[in-house]
């Protein structure tokens, strides 16, 4: 422990020109004492840290000094190429593999490009989670992670047709997977993994138990975890789509459309659809989830679109606009 935080120390003075006892402490998680007694340490090994006092005082590496003990061990290499998601990492348990990983880097860069990393935080910053939802990291997301860095089988038991996210239960089924990656989507994690012979997708707040087991799986080379997650994402949000409604909407109303619903679906549907009559108005035939989401979902585009059939949707539409009308008039 105590020589990992004074490699960690050597690397901080070496990224920067001098840093104070408490820059120090607060970056070592260790009190201004033990930063004095490791500098110490570290002078006595032949590291020549030298401590100037004073209010503007501090420690600094004098002589151009350089270590080599700049090689990325392997985690740091993989979390590395997160940096960029640091929420996601701080859930994996990846943050500080991630911490040593930029210091290791910043540290072994030429003193004119060692703030660009730091340069570049500050300019660009990726939050995943959507807006309004509070992300809640799955208890098991970090032993699912280590399995699927060290291509480790797992045997889990996970919860089908429920979840904390709509209420229920489900039925809690035993399964033993091959964990190829992991995708985080709208601030939900899900684990993609081969079961048997197939390909299939997991959400990680499902899992009620994992266990690594001893021996490792032999990965599939021509495996494409981002192809396979367009494909399968595509394929889930087509099967939502169960019904249809035929609609006429204003030119207006065709731009609105796709931001109602599936915009993939709203844009086959466009494209499909006859030319507009004299009108400007065109005549749609929508693939939806339900006559209830379509409902909310078509109802936002207010006068700029009329529902054609099914009657039963063109009778709800009917009734909201008499309800409104008599709020206005």
């Amino acid at each position: 422990m105590r020589a990992a935080r004074l490699i960690k120390m050597v690397l901080l003075l070496q990224s920067r020109p001098a840093m104070t006892a408490a820059e120090l402490a607060a970056e070592l998680e260790v009190s201004e004492r033990t930063v004095t007694r490791d500098a110490q340490a570290l002078s006595e090994a032949g590291v020549p840290v030298y401590a100037e006092r004073g209010r503007a005082g501090g420690y600094r590496l004098i002589g151009g000094y350089r270590t080599r003990l700049t090689g990325l061990a392997r985690n740091e290499a993989e979390a590395l190429f997160l940096s960029g998601l640091p929420s996601a990492l701080r859930e994996m348990g990846l943050e500080d593999a991630a911490s040593a990983a930029r210091l290791k880097v910043s540290a072994a860069l030429l003193p004119s490009v060692r703030d660009a990393s730091a340069s570049a935080a500050q300019r660009f910053h990726l939050d995943a989670p959507s807006w309004y939802h509070e992300p809640e990291p799955p208890e098991l997301l970090p032993a699912v992670a280590d399995a699927v860095w060290d291509d480790r089988l797992l045997r889990a038991r996970y919860r089908k047709g429920g979840g904390r996210e709509n209420g229920r239960n489900g039925r809690e089924v035993a399964r033993e997977l091959a964990p190829y990656g992991l995708v985080l989507k709208a601030g939900v994690w899900y684990l993609c993994a081969k079961a048997g012979d197939d390909f299939r997708v997991y959400r990680i707040d499902r899992f009620t138990s994992v266990e690594p087991a001893d021996e490792r799986f032999e990965r599939d080379e021509t495996f494409d975890l981002p192809a396979f997650w367009d494909a399968r994402a595509a394929e889930f949000a087509r099967s939502l789509l169960r019904t249809e409604v035929t609609v006429r909407v204003s030119e207006s109303g065709a731009r609105q459309l796709a931001f109602t619903g599936d915009r993939a679906a709203a844009a086959t549907a466009l494209s499909e659809a006859p030319p507009a009559g004299p009108d400007g108005w065109r005549t749609v035939v929508l693939p939806v989830e339900s006559l209830d989401v379509a409902y909310s979902q078509l109802l936002s585009l207010g006068p700029e679109l009329e529902v054609v059939a099914p009657e039963e949707l063109r009778g709800r539409f009917a009734a909201a606009v008499e309800r409104l009308s008599d709020l206005y008039r």
